[in-house]
Protein backbone atom coordinates (compact mmCIF):
# COMPACT_ATOMS: atom_id res chain seq x y z
CA UNK A 1 0.00 0.00 0.00
CA UNK A 2 1.44 3.42 -0.89
CA UNK A 3 2.65 5.37 2.12
CA UNK A 4 2.26 9.01 3.03
CA UNK A 5 5.17 10.27 0.97
CA UNK A 6 3.88 8.63 -2.21
CA UNK A 7 0.40 10.00 -1.56
CA UNK A 8 1.84 13.48 -0.98
CA UNK A 9 3.74 13.34 -4.28
CA UNK A 10 0.54 12.25 -6.04
CA UNK A 11 -1.48 15.07 -4.50
CA UNK A 12 1.15 17.61 -5.48
CA UNK A 13 1.10 16.38 -9.08
CA UNK A 14 -2.69 16.55 -9.22
CA UNK A 15 -2.72 20.01 -7.65
CA UNK A 16 -0.22 21.29 -10.21
CA UNK A 17 -2.35 20.01 -13.10
CA UNK A 18 -5.87 20.74 -11.85
CA UNK A 19 -5.92 23.51 -9.24
CA UNK A 20 -7.33 26.83 -10.41
CA UNK A 21 -9.06 25.32 -13.44
CA UNK A 22 -12.68 24.53 -14.18
CA UNK A 23 -13.65 20.93 -14.78
CA UNK A 24 -14.79 20.70 -18.38
CA UNK A 25 -15.69 17.05 -17.97
CA UNK A 26 -15.72 14.61 -15.07
CA UNK A 27 -16.78 11.03 -14.52
CA UNK A 28 -16.95 9.12 -11.23
CA UNK A 29 -17.18 5.46 -12.16
CA UNK A 30 -18.12 4.38 -8.68
CA UNK A 31 -21.28 2.91 -7.12
CA UNK A 32 -23.71 5.67 -6.07
CA UNK A 33 -21.57 8.35 -7.73
CA UNK A 34 -22.02 7.49 -11.40
CA UNK A 35 -24.69 10.14 -11.97
CA UNK A 36 -22.86 12.97 -10.27
CA UNK A 37 -22.08 15.96 -12.49
CA UNK A 38 -19.02 17.97 -11.41
CA UNK A 39 -18.47 19.77 -14.72
CA UNK A 40 -18.33 23.52 -14.27
CA UNK A 41 -16.86 23.41 -10.79
CA UNK A 42 -13.39 24.77 -10.20
CA UNK A 43 -10.71 22.62 -8.61
CA UNK A 44 -9.58 24.72 -5.65
CA UNK A 45 -6.74 22.48 -4.49
CA UNK A 46 -5.61 18.91 -4.07
CA UNK A 47 -4.11 18.00 -0.71
CA UNK A 48 -3.02 14.83 1.02
CA UNK A 49 -3.76 13.80 4.59
CA UNK A 50 -1.90 10.68 5.61
CA UNK A 51 -2.89 8.19 2.93
CA UNK A 52 -5.94 10.16 1.77
CA UNK A 53 -6.11 12.45 -1.27
CA UNK A 54 -8.57 15.34 -0.93
CA UNK A 55 -9.62 17.11 -4.13
CA UNK A 56 -11.52 20.23 -3.07
CA UNK A 57 -14.02 21.75 -5.50
CA UNK A 58 -15.83 25.05 -5.59
CA UNK A 59 -19.56 25.35 -5.13
CA UNK A 60 -21.77 25.03 -8.19
CA UNK A 61 -23.49 28.12 -9.58
CA UNK A 62 -26.28 28.78 -12.03
CA UNK A 63 -28.39 26.09 -13.65
CA UNK A 64 -27.45 22.45 -13.02
CA UNK A 65 -25.16 20.90 -15.63
CA UNK A 66 -26.45 17.58 -17.01
CA UNK A 67 -27.62 15.74 -13.86
CA UNK A 68 -28.24 17.64 -10.61
CA UNK A 69 -27.29 15.02 -8.02
CA UNK A 70 -25.32 17.10 -5.52
CA UNK A 71 -25.89 20.38 -3.75
CA UNK A 72 -24.30 23.65 -4.82
CA UNK A 73 -21.99 23.86 -1.79
CA UNK A 74 -18.22 23.25 -2.08
CA UNK A 75 -17.37 19.54 -2.29
CA UNK A 76 -14.43 17.30 -1.51
CA UNK A 77 -13.62 14.18 -3.52
CA UNK A 78 -11.72 11.81 -1.23
CA UNK A 79 -9.71 9.04 -2.87
CA UNK A 80 -7.59 6.34 -1.26
CA UNK A 81 -5.09 4.31 -3.27
CA UNK A 82 -5.22 1.22 -1.04
CA UNK A 83 -3.10 -1.53 -2.60
CA UNK A 84 -3.15 -0.89 -6.35
CA UNK A 85 -4.65 2.57 -6.87
CA UNK A 86 -2.98 5.21 -9.00
CA UNK A 87 -3.65 8.69 -10.34
CA UNK A 88 -2.14 9.48 -13.74
CA UNK A 89 -2.06 12.90 -15.38
CA UNK A 90 -2.23 12.96 -19.20
CA UNK A 91 -2.74 15.74 -21.77
CA UNK A 92 -6.33 16.96 -21.95
CA UNK A 93 -8.79 16.46 -24.76
CA UNK A 94 -11.09 13.66 -25.95
CA UNK A 95 -8.28 11.61 -27.47
CA UNK A 96 -6.95 10.56 -24.07
CA UNK A 97 -10.31 10.09 -22.34
CA UNK A 98 -10.58 6.52 -21.03
CA UNK A 99 -13.09 4.28 -22.77
CA UNK A 100 -16.36 3.72 -20.96
CA UNK A 101 -15.61 0.02 -20.62
CA UNK A 102 -12.27 0.45 -18.89
CA UNK A 103 -12.76 -1.72 -15.79
CA UNK A 104 -9.77 -0.30 -13.93
CA UNK A 105 -10.86 3.35 -14.22
CA UNK A 106 -12.60 4.71 -11.14
CA UNK A 107 -12.52 8.48 -11.70
CA UNK A 108 -11.66 10.91 -14.49
CA UNK A 109 -11.27 14.67 -13.93
CA UNK A 110 -10.66 16.84 -16.99
CA UNK A 111 -9.59 20.49 -17.19
CA UNK A 112 -8.71 22.23 -20.46
CA UNK A 113 -5.05 21.18 -20.57
CA UNK A 114 -4.92 18.04 -18.44
CA UNK A 115 -6.89 14.94 -17.54
CA UNK A 116 -6.41 13.06 -14.28
CA UNK A 117 -7.29 9.37 -14.42
CA UNK A 118 -7.74 7.38 -11.21
CA UNK A 119 -7.34 3.62 -11.69
CA UNK A 120 -8.00 0.82 -9.20
CA UNK A 121 -8.76 3.34 -6.46
CA UNK A 122 -9.61 1.63 -3.19
CA UNK A 123 -12.02 4.27 -1.93
CA UNK A 124 -13.90 7.17 -3.50
CA UNK A 125 -16.23 9.46 -1.60
CA UNK A 126 -17.84 12.82 -2.37
CA UNK A 127 -18.87 14.94 0.61
CA UNK A 128 -19.45 18.61 1.38
CA UNK A 129 -16.08 20.14 2.18
CA UNK A 130 -17.51 21.30 5.51
CA UNK A 131 -18.06 17.62 6.35
CA UNK A 132 -14.55 16.28 5.58
CA UNK A 133 -14.16 15.35 9.23
CA UNK A 134 -16.81 12.65 8.74
CA UNK A 135 -14.26 10.84 6.55
CA UNK A 136 -10.92 11.66 8.17
CA UNK A 137 -11.75 13.01 11.61
CA UNK A 138 -10.83 9.71 13.26
CA UNK A 139 -7.27 9.82 11.90
CA UNK A 140 -4.28 10.94 13.88
CA UNK A 141 -2.15 13.91 12.85
CA UNK A 142 -0.58 13.78 9.39
CA UNK A 143 3.11 13.11 9.95
CA UNK A 144 3.99 15.04 6.78
CA UNK A 145 2.00 18.16 7.65
CA UNK A 146 4.05 21.31 8.12
CA UNK A 147 2.52 21.73 11.58
CA UNK A 148 3.35 18.21 12.76
CA UNK A 149 6.52 19.06 14.73
CA UNK A 150 4.80 21.92 16.58
CA UNK A 151 1.30 20.50 17.05
CA UNK A 152 0.79 17.04 15.64
CA UNK A 153 3.67 15.34 17.45
CA UNK A 154 2.20 15.97 20.90
CA UNK A 155 -1.20 14.72 19.75
CA UNK A 156 0.28 11.53 18.30
CA UNK A 157 2.30 10.87 21.45
CA UNK A 158 -0.83 11.26 23.56
CA UNK A 159 -2.72 8.79 21.39
CA UNK A 160 0.14 6.28 21.39
CA UNK A 161 0.39 6.47 25.17
CA UNK A 162 -3.23 5.33 25.59
CA UNK A 163 -2.16 1.71 25.01
CA UNK A 164 1.30 1.36 26.59
CA UNK A 165 1.49 -2.43 26.21
CA UNK A 166 0.75 -2.41 22.49
CA UNK A 167 3.60 -3.40 20.19
CA UNK A 168 5.24 -0.31 18.74
CA UNK A 169 5.20 -1.58 15.15
CA UNK A 170 1.46 -2.15 15.26
CA UNK A 171 0.87 1.19 17.00
CA UNK A 172 2.80 3.14 14.36
CA UNK A 173 0.77 1.48 11.60
CA UNK A 174 -2.51 2.47 13.23
CA UNK A 175 -3.59 5.57 11.31
CA UNK A 176 -5.65 6.67 14.32
CA UNK A 177 -2.38 7.42 16.12
CA UNK A 178 -0.39 9.01 13.32
CA UNK A 179 -1.44 9.21 9.68
CA UNK A 180 0.85 8.28 6.83
CA UNK A 181 3.23 5.61 8.14
CA UNK A 182 3.03 2.21 6.41
CA UNK A 183 4.90 -1.06 6.74
CA UNK A 184 7.98 0.15 4.89
CA UNK A 185 8.62 3.28 6.93
CA UNK A 186 7.70 1.47 10.14
CA UNK A 187 10.31 -1.20 9.46
CA UNK A 188 13.03 1.18 8.30
CA UNK A 189 12.43 3.61 11.17
CA UNK A 190 12.57 0.96 13.86
CA UNK A 191 15.69 -0.60 12.33
CA UNK A 192 17.46 2.75 12.41
CA UNK A 193 16.31 3.24 16.00
CA UNK A 194 17.51 -0.24 16.99
CA UNK A 195 14.04 -1.17 18.27
CA UNK A 196 12.16 -4.44 17.79
CA UNK A 197 8.73 -3.90 16.16
CA UNK A 198 7.27 -6.01 19.01
CA UNK A 199 8.67 -3.81 21.78
CA UNK A 200 5.89 -2.35 23.97
CA UNK A 201 5.08 1.28 23.28
CA UNK A 202 6.01 2.41 26.79
CA UNK A 203 9.55 1.04 26.37
CA UNK A 204 10.31 3.04 23.21
CA UNK A 205 11.58 6.58 22.70
CA UNK A 206 8.53 7.57 20.68
CA UNK A 207 9.49 11.21 19.97
CA UNK A 208 12.78 10.02 18.44
CA UNK A 209 11.00 7.36 16.37
CA UNK A 210 8.42 9.80 15.02
CA UNK A 211 11.06 12.41 14.22
CA UNK A 212 13.05 9.73 12.37
CA UNK A 213 10.01 8.54 10.42
CA UNK A 214 9.13 12.11 9.45
CA UNK A 215 12.67 12.84 8.21
CA UNK A 216 12.67 9.71 6.06
CA UNK A 217 9.23 10.47 4.64
CA UNK A 218 9.87 14.16 3.96
CA UNK A 219 12.88 13.12 1.93
CA UNK A 220 10.88 10.36 0.25
CA UNK A 221 8.27 12.88 -0.88
CA UNK A 222 10.92 14.56 -3.04
CA UNK A 223 12.23 11.34 -4.62
CA UNK A 224 10.92 9.42 -7.60
CA UNK A 225 11.84 6.18 -5.81
CA UNK A 226 11.73 5.67 -2.04
CA UNK A 227 15.19 5.29 -0.55
CA UNK A 228 16.12 5.12 3.13
CA UNK A 229 19.79 4.13 2.83
CA UNK A 230 21.01 7.01 0.70
CA UNK A 231 22.57 4.49 -1.69
CA UNK A 232 21.26 5.10 -5.23
CA UNK A 233 22.36 1.73 -6.58
CA UNK A 234 19.65 -0.67 -7.61
CA UNK A 235 18.69 -3.05 -4.82
CA UNK A 236 20.50 -1.00 -2.18
CA UNK A 237 17.64 1.34 -1.27
CA UNK A 238 16.35 -0.34 1.92
CA UNK A 239 17.91 -1.54 5.15
CA UNK A 240 15.45 -4.32 6.05
CA UNK A 241 12.11 -3.85 4.29
CA UNK A 242 11.59 -6.53 1.64
CA UNK A 243 14.96 -8.13 2.51
CA UNK A 244 14.03 -11.21 4.55
CA UNK A 245 16.59 -13.97 4.18
CA UNK A 246 19.28 -11.53 3.06
CA UNK A 247 22.26 -10.21 5.04
CA UNK A 248 21.75 -7.24 7.29
CA UNK A 249 23.67 -4.26 5.95
CA UNK A 250 25.02 -3.52 9.41
CA UNK A 251 25.79 -6.82 11.12
CA UNK A 252 25.68 -9.38 8.31
CA UNK A 253 23.05 -11.50 10.07
CA UNK A 254 19.88 -12.62 8.35
CA UNK A 255 17.01 -10.15 8.01
CA UNK A 256 13.68 -11.69 8.97
CA UNK A 257 9.97 -11.03 8.51
CA UNK A 258 6.96 -11.89 10.65
CA UNK A 259 3.39 -10.74 11.08
CA UNK A 260 2.46 -8.02 13.53
CA UNK A 261 -0.92 -6.77 14.70
CA UNK A 262 -4.29 -8.09 15.74
CA UNK A 263 -5.80 -11.16 14.03
CA UNK A 264 -7.33 -10.36 10.62
CA UNK A 265 -5.41 -7.04 10.62
CA UNK A 266 -1.86 -8.37 10.63
CA UNK A 267 0.83 -6.65 8.60
CA UNK A 268 4.38 -7.61 7.70
CA UNK A 269 7.30 -6.47 9.85
CA UNK A 270 10.84 -6.83 8.52
CA UNK A 271 13.65 -6.60 11.07
CA UNK A 272 17.15 -7.72 12.05
CA UNK A 273 17.15 -9.73 15.31
CA UNK A 274 20.74 -8.74 16.11
CA UNK A 275 20.39 -5.02 15.45
CA UNK A 276 16.88 -4.84 16.93
CA UNK A 277 17.00 -7.05 20.02
CA UNK A 278 13.74 -7.68 21.81
CA UNK A 279 10.57 -9.75 21.61
CA UNK A 280 9.54 -11.45 18.36
CA UNK A 281 6.43 -13.40 19.33
CA UNK A 282 5.12 -14.22 15.85
CA UNK A 283 8.44 -15.34 14.34
CA UNK A 284 8.80 -19.13 14.48
CA UNK A 285 12.56 -18.93 13.88
CA UNK A 286 12.58 -21.14 10.79
CA UNK A 287 14.99 -20.33 7.95
CA UNK A 288 13.52 -17.82 5.52
CA UNK A 289 14.17 -17.67 1.81
CA UNK A 290 15.19 -14.38 0.25
CA UNK A 291 12.14 -12.81 -1.35
CA UNK A 292 11.85 -13.51 -5.05
CA UNK A 293 14.21 -16.49 -5.04
CA UNK A 294 13.86 -20.23 -4.74
CA UNK A 295 17.03 -20.64 -2.70
CA UNK A 296 17.49 -20.61 1.04
CA UNK A 297 21.01 -19.26 0.57
CA UNK A 298 21.14 -15.49 1.29
CA UNK A 299 22.05 -13.50 -1.78
CA UNK A 300 22.86 -9.86 -2.36
CA UNK A 301 20.45 -7.19 -3.52
CA UNK A 302 16.89 -6.45 -2.52
CA UNK A 303 13.42 -7.28 -3.73
CA UNK A 304 10.57 -5.00 -2.77
CA UNK A 305 7.42 -6.60 -1.43
CA UNK A 306 4.75 -6.42 -4.12
CA UNK A 307 1.86 -8.13 -2.31
CA UNK A 308 1.06 -8.16 1.39
CA UNK A 309 -1.23 -10.42 3.33
CA UNK A 310 -4.78 -9.18 2.79
CA UNK A 311 -6.26 -7.02 5.52
CA UNK A 312 -8.49 -4.01 5.95
CA UNK A 313 -6.98 -0.59 5.36
CA UNK A 314 -6.33 1.36 8.53
CA UNK A 315 -7.00 4.79 7.14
Amino acid sequence: MPEGDTVLRTARRLDLALAGHELVRAELRWPDLGGVDLAGRQVLEVRSYGKQILTRLSGGTGAPRRIATVTAEPLTLRSHLRMEGRWTVIPGGPAGWPAAGGASVRAVLGVPDWTAVGTWLGLLDLVPTAGESDLIGHLGPDILADAFPADGLAQSLERLARHPARTVGDALLDQRNVAGIGTMYMAETLFLQGVSPWQPVDEVDLPAALHRARRLMVRGATQAQQNTTGDPRRGQDMFVHGRSGRPCRRCGGSVRVAMIGEPTRERTAFYCPACQPGPTPTDDGRPQRPLGTGSRRPVGGSTRVQTYRPGRARG
